[in-house]
């Protein structure tokens, strides 16, 4: 939802209809902005004699919400990156004696690079550069990045932020439009790196933006993201039910190796759109792969399997009915 400010009428609303259906309980997952929405949820109902007990719930690709270690959903996409970059690699490989000797893959993260930098998991014997969105892109150097690669293995591979900034702020895929949340709508920074490619070193290419592909990769999912998120899901009805109110259950790491964590817990007036950035000493010197200490947190968070059923081939997948319940107030006008 939008800011209180600017959509009262609607939060308000939102209030009635929790009395009129007697319900006590939010519980609202996502990322940083979902997390505001729960505490002005919360705050809200108290300040009109209705106390809702607004619990958030980790959930999203972008791993950017502060307190937990990871969130429920990034391990999954993570794994599913990885293993993008390592199988493109392979096939350009297979052709770049005679064609094809770039790839490029754009991938979800508009201020943090917590995505890209899954590309860099893949083995030392694969040539991948990485743009971050915590990185201002610095064309000439990377040119020289990608020439050097070619030159000493044939090919690379870039993954590429959709969130990648030239050095004056704007967004390489910057669009000129914004979202509901007043956030600049981004899409096409594979591409962008692609030509510049192609008009300095003259090199064939072939693009792809992973985009919804990468966030709803069921059948790659991450053994240990499926296990949080459960274990989250379970935590914040707990919560719910010891009475706690505008709180969100974490993720503690308690070990990397071997990988432990345990549930902890956050207050979302310390969660709610606060980013949580990649940290520089996770970013190699040259600004374009990832170091031992990002790879030892990111690798525990792909480790397993988690297959869903299959039928006729497809993943047998729950479908929620999403029945209606009976209407107890008039209609609104948005």
């Amino acid at each position: 939802m939008k800011s209180l400010e600017a959509n009262k009428a609607e939060y308000e609303r939102l209030i009635e209809v929790f009395k009129a259906h007697d319900i006590g309980y939010f519980f609202y997952n996502g990322g940083g902005d979902s997390a505001d929405t729960c505490l002005k949820v919360s705050q809200l109902s108290e300040s009109m004699g209705y106390p809702i007990q607004a619990i958030h719930v980790p959930k999203t690709v972008d791993n950017d919400l502060p307190v937990t270690d990871n969130c429920p959903g990034f391990g999954s996409v993570a794994k599913y990156i990885a293993v993008s970059t390592m199988e493109a690699s392979f096939d350009v490989a297979s052709m770049c004696a005679t064609s094809t000797k770039i790839f490029v893959l754009e991938v979800m993260g508009r201020h943090a690079g917590w995505i890209a930098a899954a590309g860099g998991l893949v083995d030392d014997s694969i040539p991948v550069v990485i743009l971050f969105p915590e990185i201002d892109f610095d064309e000439a150097k990377f040119l020289a990045k990608v020439d050097a690669n070619v030159k000493e293995f044939g090919y690379c591979t870039i993954v590429v932020s959709e969130g990648t900034k030239w050095p004056d702020g704007r967004f390489l895929a910057e669009q000129g439009t914004r979202d509901d949340f007043g956030h600049a709508q981004l899409g096409g920074a594979a591409p962008v790196v692609a030509n510049l490619i192609k008009d300095a070193l003259g090199y064939k290419y072939h693009w792809a933006v992973a985009d919804y592909l990468q966030r709803s990769a069921r059948h790659l999912a991450s053994e240990s993201d499926v296990e949080q998120a459960y274990a989250l899901g379970e935590a914040a009805v707990n919560m719910a039910l010891e009475g706690k109110n505008s709180v969100m259950p974490a993720i503690i790491r308690t070990s990397n190796n071997p990988y432990t964590w345990e549930i902890g817990s956050g207050e979302l007036k310390d969660i709610a759109n606060v980013e949580k950035m990649m940290p520089m000493d996770y970013i190699s010197d040259d600004g374009f792969g990832i170091t031992d200490a990002c790879r030892e947190y990111l690798q525990p968070l792909i480790e397993g399997e988690n297959y869903p059923p299959y039928k006729n081939g497809l993943p047998d997948y729950v479908v929620m009915k999403k029945e209606m319940v009976e209407k107890k107030l008039p209609s609104f006008e948005v």
